[in-house]
């Protein structure tokens, strides 16, 4: 059976290498496959437009009223559906603090659904995380990391544990961290309290991320820097940011990009159900949600409770307002995050070789159409395709 052929022509594309304006690209079966050539009639015409690697998302609960903490399969789906609609490509689900047996009843559906390909495995956040940094995660349900109820959730999750967050200055928690890379998965340093040289020692034993760095964590300071200040120094860490406006203000965003530059940031959404709805209440694992003005928080307004944002949203801000550029945007949503999950042979770029996920955008940054696999899974009917000259 041959392979279906699409060949875009005219866009600014961000390559692995660079940015090639006026470009074309072709796509067979679900791999990219070949760039430049002369533009054909029934090439797709991208001119004006920017294509991009599709997103990559480390750290989201769900989207489109749908949430990957259900345990169903259906919703998990949809959930992830509503953020390929917005770029995302490939995603990581991440959990929220519960219950250990529901934990792990979770991570079985996330497992199932990573085996077919809808997630790229499952982000444990929480329940080992401090008491006093927990943020929307329910206090009664914390715990310790030791190692039975550790392995026991990476066992839930056959093989597809992708990342944990916890606080390295629990009992045990770094014993966790190197049980955790022992186990080839990312260790993430989040919702603790830990002091800087607790930190340091956490990032020695292999913790590689900052989970939504700044939140769920002391701030930095001049004589006390903290896990802000760890986690920033060392370049052995990748620091996840929420660029929603919300979580952390733009001019820190800058900052934070100025100083460690895109190869050391992934712009995630930390998105939860509300993602794509309106106003009103939901729930985030057990606890109890309300979104006023796009912003989510506990319902007694004692913290911010993950997001609404989503990736195209988020790749806009970087361009518009943090002063990343396009190019550089596009490493953190992309490049990044594949190479930190170890999908990087596979995702993260434009190259030949690599899977055809890809997002198109207009003159403003805004989605106009995407591909996974080398299939239009949002937008195709508006993109117009060259004609023979008459």
């Amino acid at each position: 059976m041959t392979a279906t052929r699409t060949s875009l022509s005219g866009a600014r594309l961000v390559t692995a290498t660079g940015t090639v304006d006026g470009g074309r690209l072709t796509v067979e079966g679900a791999l990219i496959t070949g760039f430049g050539g002369t533009p054909e009639p029934g090439d797709v015409d991208l001119t004006g437009h920017l294509v991009v690697p599709g997103f990559v998302d480390l750290h989201v609960h769900g989207g489109g009223g749908a949430s990957y903490t259900s345990a169903d399969g259906e919703e998990v789906m949809a959930a992830a559906r509503f953020h390929r609609l917005h770029g995302t490509t490939t995603t990581v689900a991440s959990t929220v603090t519960a219950e250990l047996d529901e934990l792990c009843h979770q991570a079985a559906v996330l497992a199932e659904l990573t085996q077919d390909g809808v997630l790229a495995g499952v982000h444990f956040e929480g329940p080992f995380i401090a008491r006093g940094r927990c943020g929307a995660h329910a206090p009664a349900l914390l715990r310790d990391p030791a190692p039975e109820p550790l392995r026991r959730l990476l066992d839930a999750a056959k093989g597809h544990a992708r990342m944990v967050t916890l606080a390295p200055e629990l009992p045990g928690g770094l014993d966790a961290v190197r049980t955790l890379v022992d186990a080839g998965v990312v260790a993430a340093v989040g919702h603790s309290a830990a002091d800087y040289r607790t930190v340091r020692a956490a990032i020695d034993a292999g913790a590689t991320v900052a989970t939504h760095l700044f939140n769920g964590m002391p701030a930095l300071g001049h004589r006390d820097p903290g896990p802000v200040g760890a986690l920033l120094e060392d370049d052995r860490v990748t620091v996840e940011l929420i660029n929603d406006g919300v979580h952390v203000h733009p001019a820190v965003v800058g900052l934070v990009h100025r100083a460690v530059g895109a190869g050391r940031i992934a712009l995630v959404t930390d998105a939860m159900s509300a993602a794509g709805m309106g106003d009103g209440a939901y729930r985030l694992g057990p606890l109890d949600i309300r979104v006023r003005a796009g912003v989510a928080e506990l319902a007694d307004g004692s913290s911010i409770a993950g997001s609404t944002l989503t990736l195209d949203r988020a790749f806009k801000r970087a361009v518009t307002v943090d002063g990343f550029t396009p190019e550089q945007a596009s490493r953190s949503l992309s490049a990044v995050p594949a190479r930190l999950l170890g999908l990087g042979d596979s995702v993260g770029s434009l190259e030949s070789g690599k899977q055809a996920d890809l997002v198109v955008l207009d003159a403003a940054h805004d989605v106009v159409a995407v591909m996974q696999k080398g299939v239009w899974v949002a937008g195709a009917g508006h993109l117009p395709t060259l004609r023979a000259k008459s």
